[in-house]
């Protein structure tokens, strides 16, 4: 009899954990090895590289597995919802040009007057819809093909939401394990929890364009403005921000000051390449009881990475002719734009490590009356969001450079 899939997901989960335990044992014994001898065994490295690749496999079907859950759950929703029809998709540009108070307003725009509409999560990193504004054919529930769009950090990184103007929480910054069998009767043993208790004020993350007031008559041009630069532009320096923020004034405190400096647990082999590095920053985020979920690299650096060749002339990892989405490892790849990460990586075990707070989803406002824009038949178009970041546990995360010698154009 076929399992269900909740069956499915529960027979993973076991074996999941099941691989977590072994994966931790065997990184324990490669870490003994290697400073009893000083380097890893061919055989050891191969045990070790088996059960990670395992683990990651694992991960990634639990994950996939509890998406199709979720979509399965909101499909039904909505399919009551609606009466008994689909949802059609929906991103944030298209929602906001759908909209009945927009289309209110551009059919008779009034002085002093303002529409706001706001654009939940899930709009944001909705595939483009492009084509003009107009009702399409009914769509049935059926089976779609799967639109893979640009994968951001957030992406990787738990989701939660607050109504306060500021969130308290508690950062980990060292745990002892001092676990030991005793006997009865006798004193237990303490382990060592260190945290220091956080408080973040939710910070704004908003931009701005001017466009002529004739956009208004062209709802097509307003949804691919909105989509090409409003939207776009907003996950971009949400992804800075999640990366680097300092902190300091209304920037969020990002994860690379915060992540812990990458230190190879064994010796790398010779001739290594970044993936190699990749591979053991991994192992360095094991050792730490904290297993990566997901890799970050600037996009210059995984192109050399997906360029890599070996000695025949054949890609390792790259595939021209592919479309499945980037990962290594068995972890997925995030590419970005951030100068702070050429040359350099970001390892960590995200969802664990850290987690986002929306205290408000990106808006979208639309004004005739801003400075000069009656004089100027121009309008305002206001977009902006309102976050807030934690990072738990900041050994989650290795953050390190790719060595002089390592080399992402060959494989001997």
């Amino acid at each position: 009899m076929a399992m269900t899939v909740d069956e499915l997901l529960a027979e993973v989960t076991r074996k999941l954990n099941e691989s977590g335990d072994a994966f931790a044992k065997k990184a324990d014994e490669a870490l003994k090895a290697a400073k009893q001898s000083g380097d890893l065994s061919a055989s050891m490295k191969d045990s070790v590289d088996k059960l990670a690749l395992e683990h990651n496999t694992l991960m990634a079907a639990q994950e996939e597995l509890r998406g199709v859950i979720d979509n399965a759950e909101k499909l039904i929703d909505d399919f009551k919802a609606n009466g008994g029809r689909g949802p059609a998709p929906q991103n944030a540009a298209k929602m906001f040009v759908d909209d009945e108070s927009v289309k209110a307003f551009a059919a008779s725009v009034q002085g002093n007057r303002r529409v706001s509409v706001p654009v939940p999560r899930a709009a944001m990193t909705s595939p483009t819809i492009t084509g003009p504004s107009v009702p399409g054919p009914e769509q049935r529930p059926g089976i779609l093909p799967l639109l893979r769009p640009r994968l951001f950090v957030r992406d990787l990184i738990s989701g939660g939401r607050t109504t306060a103007p500021a969130i308290f929480w508690v950062q980990v910054t060292g745990f002892t394990n001092n676990a030991a069998p005793v006997a009865e009767n006798t004193t237990k043993p303490y382990s060592n929890l260190t945290y220091s208790s956080k408080i973040t004020a939710v910070s704004t993350i908003a931009h701005m364009f001017k466009a002529s007031k004739q956009i208004l008559d062209d709802m097509s041009q307003l949804q691919s403005l909105i989509e090409s630069e409003m939207t776009i532009g907003l996950k971009q320096v949400e992804e800075a921000q999640i990366l680097t923020g300092d902190g300091t004034g209304v920037n969020l405190k990002g994860i690379l000051p915060q992540a812990s400096a990458y230190e190879a647990p064994i010796t790398l082999p010779a001739a290594a390449t970044a993936i190699d590095t990749l591979r053991l920053a991994m192992l360095q985020s094991q050792l730490a009881r904290l297993p990566a979920t997901g890799h970050v690299l600037h996009y210059s650096d995984w192109a050399g990475i997906e360029l890599a060749k070996d000695t025949l002339g054949r890609y390792i990892i790259g595939d021209p002719q592919g479309s499945a989405a980037p990962r290594l490892w068995g972890l997925p790849v995030v590419a970005t734009e951030s100068s702070a990460l050429l040359g350099k990586f970001l390892t960590g075990a995200f969802k664990a490590g850290a987690q986002i707070f929306d205290r408000e989803e990106a808006n979208i406002l639309i004004s005739t009356e801003n400075a000069d824009d009656f004089e100027k038949n121009m309008i305002s178009i206001r977009c902006e969001e309102r976050l807030a970041l934690a990072v738990y546990r900041p050994e989650a995360f290795v953050f390190g450079s790719f060595s002089a010698d390592d080399d992402d154009t060959s494989e001997t």
